[in-house]
């Protein structure tokens, strides 16, 4: 078999490709990684600035969120409908939220964060801060702004 130019040439191209391609797609989930802290900015000034259209556009319309034991929210009207209750009654804001770990694989990206919030009631009482640690999973959704949108969440409150 007589090897030529142009052989050893598409040969080369092909070994330089695969060897490439586990640093092309570790890139591309550092790339999945960033729109998922990203999301969860615009969510978190969402939610301190009561922006409840927000909020929604962010979550999958099957979105399910185990929020309690006893508090589970079927989707996505089911779970802006809580918010908009608790954003009626209290001013929101994260003042802590570190991501732990995110985990992408294919179109879905699960992440990992303990979180604090500090909720100032409306009526003028006491503010309070409340703490945990949340599993958010995501899936590419197009007609979400950040083209992620949240479809599974489940909040472990802290034990003090």
């Amino acid at each position: 078999m007589k090897t030529t130019y142009a052989t050893a040439y598409h040969s080369v191209v092909l070994f330089v490709v695969v060897m490439l391609l586990p640093f092309g797609s570790s890139a591309q989930k550092e790339l999945i990684k960033e729109e998922i802290r990203n999301h969860g900015a615009i969510i978190r000034k969402a939610f301190a600035e009561g922006d409840l259209e927000k909020i929604k556009a962010l979550h999958h319309p099957e979105v399910i969120k185990a929020l309690g034991y006893n508090d589970l929210k079927i989707g996505r009207e089911e779970v802006i409908a809580g918010i908009a209750e608790t954003l009626e009654n209290f001013d929101l804001e994260f003042v802590a939220n570190e991501v732990e770990s995110i985990l992408v694989r294919d179109e879905m990206a699960i992440e990992q964060t303990r979180f604090s919030i500090r909720g100032t009631p409306r009526n003028g009482g006491d503010p309070f801060v409340f703490s945990g640690r949340t599993m958010v999973s995501y899936i590419k959704y197009e007609k979400s702004p950040t083209g992620w949108a949240t479809i599974r969440e489940i909040i472990q409150v802290a034990a003090d």
